[in-house]
């Protein structure tokens, strides 16, 4: 019977970087646990170059917990690691590899247990979900709950094995990734009066999403996160061909972190009406004048009623009930919003 630490050896040398494949994982994962008479069912992306994993141990019925893990990682490119990322290294009573704790480690001590629990008479089923390319927006799990929507033997809460310290983590915030179109008339440098620059809509816009991003850092703080409000960031932009020609368009993307407080279409709408009022003052000289604002990701929050039994539950695991909100995203919005399911 394989360790946790033997098991998150092999889940580490699969290179599962968002971009790539993490079909080699989950082939990996669909034997271990074929090998104990589970069966899996496997959702894929358009390409069928990633996959998500599910599968039920135990009775066919409804109950029993979520055991959810994304399969993906972050880059290593441009990182000074002095160990291989891909290979686990041991150091005293520290584990060394890319995604040990974000979060192959979780999805190790899960498949660590499913001899002991394939063995066992449960009285309800444990469910596990193990998604693609959570790291670049929650892409891949969203596929899956199309699927586990349907299934009449649905859990009754969730778990999911981000890193907390161990910590119960109840509550995150939301994300919007947005991109932001700025439309101006292109002329010679030398004639600035005839053309309008699009980097100069783009900072009129800039300067908006902060002003916002500024009255929610000065409203009402919610304790328990390392950021107590919602915020927004200005993370990339890209304009202009040559110093001596004005640029006609440049775009940006941008993001909202929100809290379950903040209402994201209110302030979508915001930014938007900011948007047209800045085009419009330049309408009537140039017509091409405009600002456009466009969605390309979105997750909701996360906010968990400390009542609920999902608390108790892994309370009792971990012998305390210590909670806290974590700043980052999680799939456990996704599942909770979806599925109407208490999630950790």
């Amino acid at each position: 019977m394989a360790s946790s630490e033997d098991i998150l050896a092999r889940l580490i040398s699969f290179p599962t970087i968002s971009k790539d494949s993490n079909a080699e994982l989950i082939d990996y994962v669909r034997n271990y646990l074929s090998d104990y008479g589970i069966d899996s069912v496997l959702v894929s992306n358009d390409e069928k170059t990633k996959f998500n994993l599910y599968a039920v141990i135990g009775p066919d019925k409804p109950g029993g917990v979520l055991l959810s893990g994304h399969t993906d990682v972050v880059p290593v490119e441009g990182q000074d690691w002095t160990v291989d990322p891909f290979c686990v290294s041991r150091q005293g009573d520290r584990i060394y590899g890319r995604g040990t704790t974000d979060m192959k480690g979780f999805v190790a001590c899960v498949l660590a247990m499913v001899p002991h629990a394939a063995a066992s008479n449960l009285a309800e089923p444990v469910h596990l979900v193990f998604s693609y390319d959570e790291e670049i927006g929650c892409v891949g799990i969203r596929g899956m709950l199309d699927v586990l929507e349907g299934d009449h033997a649905r859990p009754r809460f969730c778990i999911v094995g981000e890193p907390t310290s161990m910590k119960i983590g109840i509550a995150h915030k939301g994300k919007v990734g947005m991109t932001c179109r700025c439309y101006g008339v292109s002329a010679h440098s030398a004639l600035t009066t005839e053309g309008l620059n699009a980097i100069y809509l783009a900072c009129d816009m800039i300067a908006e999403i902060r002003n916002l991003h500024d009255e929610l850092s000065s409203g009402v703080l919610h304790e328990g996160f390392g950021v107590p409000h919602s915020t927004l960031h200005v993370g990339t932009i890209q304009a202009g061909t040559a110093l001596n020609i004005i640029p006609n368009y440049c775009e940006f993307k941008f993001e909202i972190r929100n809290l379950v407080s903040d209402n994201t279409e209110l302030l979508l709408k915001r930014l938007q009406n900011s948007a047209d009022t800045i085009a419009n003052q330049y309408r009537n000289e140039f017509e091409a004048s405009d600002i456009r604002i466009e969605v390309f990701n979105q997750y909701p929050a996360l906010h968990t009623e400390q009542d609920a039994q999902v608390i108790d539950f892994v309370s009792d695991l971990l012998g305390h009930n210590e909670v806290t909100g974590i700043d980052f995203g999680t799939e456990a919005g996704m599942i909770s919003s979806r599925l109407s399911m208490p999630a950790v």
